[in-house]
């Protein structure tokens, strides 16, 4: 068991209740962390995992398109907590490119004698298991999300945040996930942005029972905590941005998620915008640097409404909607600026 003391319990929502596009959406719009029980029941892989090990793999199996993918493993005695240490590149696990199928029998075989746990992870499902979505569906996201497939023994993966929305969706074995909240990232202690496990920057304490003396700051973020209970079935909306430790808890577990931004105005990311400003203002005086967030906030996170909502809409240039040009207009002024022209 891994849940923090004092942790909250996740609000609830049954499948009925989030069965299309449209109530996605307006879930995701109030940017809650949400449980919906029995979102893929009906799947036929969930009730193949009603039948054990060798039935779940089998009926994974039958889709396999014969590529290949990166496999994480790491000695039985971490008991599958991936984190950094003093193995290679730095990291207390090792990674292995490998056939799908033969990543799959080590894992069914480290489910019932382990001297390993191993997993493989986001593996594009129409890429790597074609035919599986056709079986394997979720009604409320748009054809064009792509699902992903996660797979694995027993496993705790490093608290770490995602930059798009998330639909987890648990097909075998139950996991836990431990949310924080965007605005604990500073009683976090976030490790380096370009050395990461996998991807997202993690926090080099939340489920390391850190010493109070060394990390004053964390039990702000305890005190924060929702804990999530998933198991075959289930599934999290998890906004993007909510930092989430995940606890595989069986021999063997299997999650489907889709990643996707609904509210994107276009390709541009907010995490390219959040980078450009690292190196624009992140070491400037600290008083400029209040200047500049007073200017964020009125332009940008505009607690106070539209910055010309005094103007009439017709004068308000490009910050007028985007989708009416202003986008392009916008991203044009920041292309020149870059070039230097």
């Amino acid at each position: 068991m891994n849940v923090l003391d004092g942790a909250r319990p996740l609000q609830e929502r049954n499948a009925s209740d989030i069965c299309d596009a449209d109530a996605l959406r307006a879930l995701a719009s109030d940017c809650r962390p949400t449980i919906i029980r029995g979102h893929c029941s009906g799947w036929p892989i969930v009730r193949a995992a009603t039948q054990g090990v060798d039935a779940t793999m089998a009926y994974l199996a039958g889709f396999d398109g014969g590529l290949t993918a990166e496999y994480f493993y790491a000695p039985a005695t971490l008991d599958g907590r991936y984190h950094y240490g003093d193995g290679p590149s730095g990291y207390n696990f090792s990674r292995e490119a490998m056939n799908v199928r033969d990543a799959m029998l080590r894992i069914a075989a480290n489910a019932f004698g382990k001297t390993e746990t191993g997993y493989m992870g986001s593996l594009s499902i129409d890429d790597h298991f074609p035919g599986f979505v056709a079986e394997n569906f979720s009604q409320v996201l748009d054809v064009h999300v792509q699902p992903r497939l996660w797979v694995g023994n027993r496993s705790t993966i490093a608290c770490h945040y995602d930059s798009y929305d998330n639909l987890a969706c648990v097909v075998a074995g139950h996991r836990r996930f431990t949310l924080y909240p965007p605005d604990a990232i500073g009683d976090l202690y976030i490790g380096p942005i370009d050395h990461t496990l996998s991807g997202q920057p993690v926090s080099m304490v939340a489920g390391a029972a850190p010493s109070d003396d060394a990390f004053p700051r964390f039990a702000r973020a305890k005190a924060s905590a929702i804990v999530a209970e998933l198991g075959p079935g289930d599934a999290l909306y998890l906004p993007k941005l909510w930092w989430h430790q995940i606890e595989a808890l069986d021999p063997l577990n299997i999650l489907v998620n889709y990643w996707w931004d609904g509210f994107s105005a276009g390709r541009d990311s907010p995490y390219a915008a959040l980078l450009l400003a690292m190196i624009a203002v992140a070491e400037r005086p600290a008083p400029e640097r209040a200047a500049w967030r007073a200017y964020f906030d009125h332009y940008v996170f505009r607690p106070d409404g539209h910055p010309l909502a005094h103007l009439s809409e017709e004068k308000h240039g490009v910050l007028g909607p985007l989708a009416q040009g202003n986008y392009g207009r916008i991203r044009a002024l920041v292309m020149r600026m870059l070039r230097g022209s």
